[in-house]
């Protein structure tokens, strides 16, 4: 059974382990090992992840028996506008194919509307296996972006969103 959990600070170091396991699956491909270690350093640091849940960022975190597969890391009223950003969406790869992502999605979008918001917006990387799903899950490339990282590191990124009914 699927349960799912708003993350805390204490959940943290989940957070990061399931980070260090899904990203060289997911970017293995994509991004070079040094690109790669650098943006989980970047992206994943402790303090920047319990800052981030202290202000306002929300972790859902899916368990099953007790044993914590993935999350959805998202942001109400993204940029002052009217939108939910989801920021962040990893599954460990032996939950990845079994409706768990799909789940995260319909709870993200859930609180989405909750919240009154046009959209559900996020960037994935163009080459990232996973904007097809996002396709699937009824979200649309409305634009592209080049966001310029330390070290001449590229994100090329589809930008996506789904409308909130």
């Amino acid at each position: 059974m699927i349960t799912l959990k708003i993350a805390s600070a204490t959940d943290v170091p989940r957070i990061r382990e399931i980070a260090f396991k899904t990203w060289p699956n997911t970017y293995g491909e994509i991004l070079s090992q040094e690109q790669l270690n650098y943006m989980l350093d970047k992206f994943y640091e402790p303090a920047l992840l319990e800052e981030s849940i202290r202000n306002g960022h929300i972790f859902t975190m899916a368990y099953e028996d007790d044993f914590c597969l993935g999350y959805a890391g998202y942001q109400h009223n993204y940029q002052d506008k009217n939108a939910t950003r989801l920021n962040k969406l990893y599954l460990l790869p032996e939950a990845q194919g079994k409706g768990m992502g799909k789940i995260l999605i319909d709870t993200v979008v859930a609180a989405a509307k909750e919240k009154g918001a046009d959209v559900v917006t996020l960037n994935v990387n163009r080459f990232n296996k996973a904007a097809s799903f996002y396709k699937k899950m009824g979200f649309e490339i409305v634009a592209e972006a080049y966001i310029e990282l330390d070290h001449g590191y590229l994100m090329e990124d589809f930008i996506m969103e789904k409308k909130v009914d």
